[in-house]
């Protein structure tokens, strides 16, 4: 696929967006957008975080992924102050924060659940209308596995956002963590976007990828470098990655980045960071153009599935 071309829109404040635009929940946005999840590493220093987000929308960032459960709602709160009208929000429900655990949430998937998750989004984030709000479910790893009471048919949590949205509380709806039946099942109201985990080195979704395509929604994948868990492969450690880093000048990351954005056309970046180093280097991997004998070796590459484990 030929390199995104990177474009210019006056309604943002006069910044090239990075990676080009793509539509996502019913706006224009640019490609590379930004995840707020490591915002929760700067709770003791909210001045960093607010300096984090406010560099990323000076570099021309217009979407930021967020959810309560990151730094139990810090993030939200930084974000509130941060961004101003033009920037699309979007967050998730589905899990709540908790400590004292292998990971700092629990799930909260039962629809009275889904629905006081939505309004603490809503509060911490001063909002009337969250433009797009991601069901984040737990039938497939990695992270949570649903068990016991939060085994919630998806018919059953679609019918919440769905009433969210007709009360104006919702924007559009996304879903987290599914697979290409559950999204089939979803199809009827109305996706937005999909968010799973997804990489160069962790391709088992790409039949659900190609669905999206056909579908016209977006893909908006985490743990886009994968290694997030024990067990899950790194993308910025295969041959290739490091070899294409070499040649263009860049890092292995921002290949890893560029090459979600060159590998379908509905992909946009939420790669999170709490350094405004890395924040710029993130940003800049949306001007990485790879050639065909770039992509042909990267594309050789095998997906694998490390064991991963499940919190």
């Amino acid at each position: 696929m030929t390199s995104p071309t990177p474009s210019s829109d006056p309604a943002t404040t006069g910044a090239t967006r990075p990676g080009g635009a793509a539509h996502l929940a019913g706006r224009t946005v640019a490609r590379v957008g930004y995840g707020a999840m490591q915002l929760e590493r700067l709770h003791d220093d909210r001045a960093a975080g607010l300096a984090i987000l406010r560099r990323a929308l000076e570099l021309g960032v217009d979407h930021i992924d967020t959810a309560q459960f990151y730094g139990n709602g810090l993030a939200n709160e930084l974000i509130r102050e941060a961004a101003g009208d033009g920037v699309l929000i979007a967050s998730k429900i589905g899990a709540t924060p908790a400590s004292g655990g292998p990971l700092p949430l629990r799930l909260a998937q039962r629809p009275e659940e889904l629905r006081a998750d939505l309004d603490a989004n809503l509060t911490s984030l001063g909002l009337d209308q969250i433009p797009l709000v991601n069901l984040r479910r737990a039938d497939v790893g990695p992270g949570l596995i649903a068990e016991g009471d939060q085994r919630v048919d998806i018919d059953d949590q679609l019918a919440v956002l769905i009433a969210l949205r007709e009360e104006g509380k919702i924007g559009e709806i996304g879903l987290s963590t599914v697979t290409a039946d559950d999204l089939r099942r979803a199809l009827p109201a109305g996706i937005a976007c999909v968010q799973n985990a997804y990489s160069l080195v962790t391709r088992d979704g790409e039949d659900l990828l190609q669905l999206c395509v056909a579908e016209n929604i977006a893909w908006v994948p985490y743990f886009p470098l994968g290694g997030a868990f024990p067990g899950m492969p790194k993308v910025t450690d295969e041959p290739a990655v490091i070899a294409a880093a070499r040649s263009l000048g860049s890092t292995p990351s921002q290949i890893g980045l560029a090459w979600l954005l060159h590998h379908a056309p509905n992909v946009h970046l939420i790669r999170g960071t709490a350094t405004l180093g890395h924040l710029e280097e993130n940003i800049a991997a949306g001007a990485i153009s790879l050639d065909e004998e770039i992509l042909a070796s990267l594309d050789a590459i095998p997906s694998k599935r490390g064991d991963i484990i499940a919190g």
